[in-house]
């Protein structure tokens, strides 16, 4: 596949979205670049759809801007040409078969049915093309979607939660083609919910929460620079290594397959602090936290919904 337009990026600067008294989205700046996957990430509430919504023309913002290639989208001259989105995989109408929807998609764009049967092939929805959408799962609805954002052949993809309703091996196809996408020099900015599959899939992070950027950065840097330090330790005498580390004042919890993970601590200090009593250790590593550690304790603060365990 190759892009019609060139590949440009996506920059947000000071946009502002306000309803009345409530702020949607507050001075939030950011970019997106082409040859990269950016991930779009916040807890539910966070402004993320609102912000996609004023990227595609969709909602107008109060103050502030955000454009593809330093022009809004209702500048461009080609825009389904330059830019393509998947918001709501459930907006379809229900009796329209998968042809005629992306057909009715692409005529306005000057695009035929051979680029219909293109975009179907690419998802995997070919045998289904007859078939009415209202008959679809939400995971083959999504991957209409995505056919619908590619139909343009665009340089700019923007997918808010594309990953929902599929299954592991749609999970994994929508993985390759963003990355494939990027691959090609192209910008593509997605959102999930599902970190283990941002951390597998893209190489930029932004992180919002109530309308406010926390953090952006590559994805290394992002958990590099906000991970708790913590070390995996096992031994045979546990309870004397617990004991141990407990009078030097480290802090740790035990794991259910007998080691302790201590934190606040690096390997060479519980190393010292067991080689000091004479305690023979299985085991003594660091621990990488994940995305999903990382990305709980940034937004904790701004999780308007927060579960406890009973």
């Amino acid at each position: 596949m190759t892009s019609t337009d060139t590949a440009t990026d996506i920059r947000a600067r000071a946009l502002t979205k306000s309803y009345g008294t409530k702020v949607a989205v507050a001075d939030l700046t950011f970019t997106a670049r082409p040859g990269a996957v950016t991930g779009f990430l916040g807890p539910n509430g966070a402004g993320k759809s609102t912000t996609l919504r004023m990227l595609l023309g969709l909602v107008k913002p109060t103050q502030g801007t955000i454009t593809i290639g330093d022009r809004p989208i209702t500048a461009l001259a080609h825009p389904a040409r330059t830019v393509g989105a998947l918001l709501d995989a459930r907006a379809v109408h229900p009796r329209r078969t998968a042809a005629d929807h992306l057909l009715a998609l692409a005529q306005p764009a000057g695009l035929g049915r051979k680029r219909v049967a293109e975009v179907l092939d690419l998802v995997g929805l070919t045998d289904a093309a007859t078939r009415q959408a209202g008959e679809f799962s939400l995971g083959m609805n999504q991957r209409l979607g995505i056919a619908a954002a590619l139909l343009g052949d665009p340089g700019v993809l923007v997918f808010d939660e594309p990953l929902n309703g599929l299954d592991p091996e749609g999970i994994r196809w929508a993985r390759t083609l963003m990355r494939g996408l990027a691959d090609q020099g192209r910008t593509v900015l997605f959102s999930s919910h599902l970190m283990s599959e941002m951390e597998l899939t893209a190489d930029h992070l932004v992180v919002v929460g109530q309308g406010r950027l926390i953090a952006e950065s590559t994805m290394d840097e992002l958990v590099r620079a906000n991970a708790a330090q913590a070390v995996r330790v096992s031994a045979p005498a546990l309870e004397e290594l617990g004991r141990a580390l407990r009078q030097a004042g480290v802090t740790f919890e035990q794991t259910a397959d007998r080691a302790l993970v201590v934190t606040g601590a690096d390997p060479a200090l519980v190393g010292k602090i067991a080689a000091a009593e004479g305690i023979a250790l299985d085991e003594l590593a660091a621990v990488r936290e994940s995305l999903e550690d990382v990305f709980l304790r940034l937004t904790h603060h701004v999780t308007e919904y927060e579960s406890h365990t009973p």
